[in-house]
């Protein structure tokens, strides 16, 4: 019995002595964990996760507010507030405060807190002359630029935070202070229209669109519907009912750590929509401003009436035709126009528009316009409405011939608008005419509106502002989906337009021995006229492109290269190709709808480019920006410009 008492003492000393080793050892320590761990834990902020990052974390514990934070978050951010009010060198205090305030905003729906964290982003990054500036380096230069960014956006979010509402007045913050922000009259003005309805576009989920386009920088990124006062308006500017437009909201707080602890402070919000001026000078300095423009470009294509309306637009003779800009007319920026296919709209150039707009050597010397078009219609006569839509818009933006640059035009088509593209910028004579009848135009037995509209739409001359043309798909030689029985079920359903229906039944009524066209089944509409070895399309082909307008093929196949039996699934390679072009691009396993493949919005960048410095040359330009934006002076009257 004592044997076996002594063991259990042995063992109860040998455990306690093991604690006490154990207690003895070093209080702090390491674990190796991954790359990826280390990386989460380093960029960690209220942005991203429900934890402070680092940064705010050390300063609550620095004046030993961490278990106040925990505890009652309210009372600890007001000492907070008042020790940065009260301390010389208050750049942590401020990144603190700026990161804790959105933190408990985000948990509490405050309002006023979300303003606080701009607020004190605001002070944190733009001192004045009063602090000292984040570093280059600092990786808390780009989350406090993000709390102020955020900030803003949720501080003037309307009550059910769908849009954002942007009018002068005064703002409470949490601690007795207002913040009295003050409006220029014409902020809310855009192109000569109302902008309403500001939606933040950072906080939208984008779909259907290849790539996202952020410019980084200061700024609540918004997206704004513009209104047109009135229906004249609306047909002048062009910009379509409801028009949409990038927008970015800037709340301006001069001398913000002077202003900081005052019981009222004065801050001006100032709007740059359009994504025309990429940077405001604050401090001093150009900083740049906060672009979503891809995010507002899928907003505006997700409420826009085109997709509902591209099978209309093959059905209805009645279509009306239309061009459409997406920007405001500025002298000195080249239109590049585009030109939609068989039953498709301008939307199904998003991708490429997205790309390009976000190009800034793009941006600044183009401006891109869109035609709109009946597309079950006779090819002539849609051609015909385009010529007369670039015409016209060109005479009433520049009837004195001022801008260069308008007329200067580049022109795009896919699939059939390419055909359309084709007829701006030859010289037919009577080729396609030839093809229809034995008799000459002006010698038909038919009414004089039927002789005009047939002149107007088969003996056509180049317009002289178009230089350059780019087809995509195009069937110069005929689609051989035109000659199936799906196309030709779908034809039946289509109606012409009036004057189209007036003109034919004149001129079979009136001279109809003469006309080459079968009397029992006259074929008009644009699926006939794009079948191979139609009366339309061999005369279209026999005639040239005019001398000094340069042109390029885009070609996709859906194989891997050129070749006598490739296609894209509805035009052959053969049939795509133009002789006399400037370049021709093939590119390999792409279908018919080519419009925003990677290497085609390559190739047309690159076509742009050179036809810009092109211009350049010829009309002695210079190369740089076309449009400079107005430069914002600080000081008392932040929107002046020169």
């Amino acid at each position: 019995m004592g044997r076996s008492s002594g063991s259990v003492r042995r063992v109860l000393v040998a455990a306690c002595t093991a604690v006490l080793l154990a207690s003895c050892g070093p209080p702090v320590g390491v674990s190796r964990v991954s790359p990826r761990t280390v990386s989460q834990e380093l960029t960690r902020s209220a942005l991203n996760s429900s934890t402070p990052s680092f940064f705010s974390e050390n300063v609550l514990h620095r004046v030993n507010l961490t278990e106040t934070f925990r505890r009652d978050p309210e009372a600890a951010l007001a000492e907070l507030h008042r020790l940065v009010v009260g301390a010389n060198e208050r750049e942590d205090l401020l990144f603190a405060l700026a990161e804790l305030s959105f933190l408990y905003a985000d948990n509490t729906q405050r309002k006023d807190f979300y303003l606080q964290a701009a607020v004190s982003a605001w002070a944190y990054l733009f001192p004045g002359g009063a602090g000292a500036r984040p570093e280059e380096f600092d990786p808390r230069l780009r989350t406090a630029t993000d709390l102020y960014n955020r900030g803003l956006t949720r501080a003037l979010a309307s009550a059910d935070d769908s849009v954002v509402e942007l009018h002068a007045g005064f703002y409470p913050l949490p601690f007795g202070q207002q913040v009295e922000v003050t409006l220029a009259p014409d902020a809310l003005r855009w192109a000569d229209r109302d902008l309403v309805d500001f939606v933040p576009v950072a906080e939208l989920r984008v779909r259907g669109l290849s790539a996202r386009h952020r410019h980084a920088g200061i700024g609540a990124p918004l997206a704004a519907k513009a209104v047109a006062a009135d229906p004249a308006q609306q047909t002048a500017d062009r910009l379509g009912p409801n028009a949409r437009t990038a927008v970015t909201a800037l709340l301006r707080i001069g001398d913000a750590h002077l202003q900081f602890g005052r019981p009222l402070i004065r801050a001006s919000l100032e709007l740059y929509p359009d994504a025309t001026r990429r940077s405001v000078v604050i401090d001093g300095r150009q900083i740049p401003l906060e672009v979503e423009s891809t995010a507002a470009l899928a907003w505006s294509l997700s409420e826009s009436p085109n997709w509902r309306l591209e099978r209309r637009g093959f059905l209805r003779g009645d279509f009306p035709a239309s061009l459409t800009f997406i920007r405001p007319y500025r002298p000195g920026l080249i239109p590049v126009v585009f030109v939609h296919g068989t039953a498709s709209s301008p939307g199904r150039w998003a991708n490429m528009v997205n790309d390009l707009l976000n190009d800034p050597r793009v941006r600044e010397r183009f401006q891109f316009w869109f035609f709109t078009f009946p597309s079950g219609s006779p090819i002539p006569y849609s051609a015909m409405l385009l010529r007369n839509e670039l015409t016209q818009v060109v005479q009433e933006l520049d009837a004195k011939g001022e801008d260069p640059a308008l007329h200067d035009m580049v022109v795009i088509g896919h699939s059939q608008g390419g055909l359309l593209v084709k007829m701006t910028a030859i010289d037919s004579g009577t080729r396609i005419w030839d093809r229809i009848s034995r008799v000459p135009i002006d010698q038909m037995n038919v009414t004089e509106p039927t002789r005009r509209l047939l002149e107007r739409a088969l003996i056509v001359r180049p317009l002289p502002f178009v230089r350059r043309l780019i087809f995509m798909a195009t069937p110069h030689g005929g689609s051989s989906f035109t000659t199936g029985v799906i196309a030709g079920w779908l034809a039946r359903f289509v109606t012409l337009p009036v004057d189209v229906l007036g003109a034919t039944a004149d001129m079979f009524d009136g001279d109809g021995e003469a006309l080459l066209i079968d009397p029992r089944g006259p074929r008009f509409g644009s699926i006939y006229s794009m079948q191979p070895g139609s009366p339309f399309l061999t005369g279209l082909a026999d005639t040239q492109i005019a001398p000094g307008i340069s042109a390029h093929s885009i070609i996709p196949v859906r194989g891997a290269g050129a070749g006598p039996d490739a296609t894209d699934g509805f035009v052959t390679f053969q049939s795509a190709r133009l002789d006399g072009v400037e370049s021709e691009l093939v590119i390999p396993f792409a279908g018919h709808s080519v419009q925003g493949h990677p290497l085609t919005i390559e190739e047309v960048r690159r076509i742009l480019l050179e036809h810009a410095a092109a211009f350049c040359r010829a009309s002695a330009a210079t190369c740089r920006s076309a449009y400079t934006a107005p430069v914002v002076r600080e000081g008392a009257d932040q929107r002046r410009e020169e």
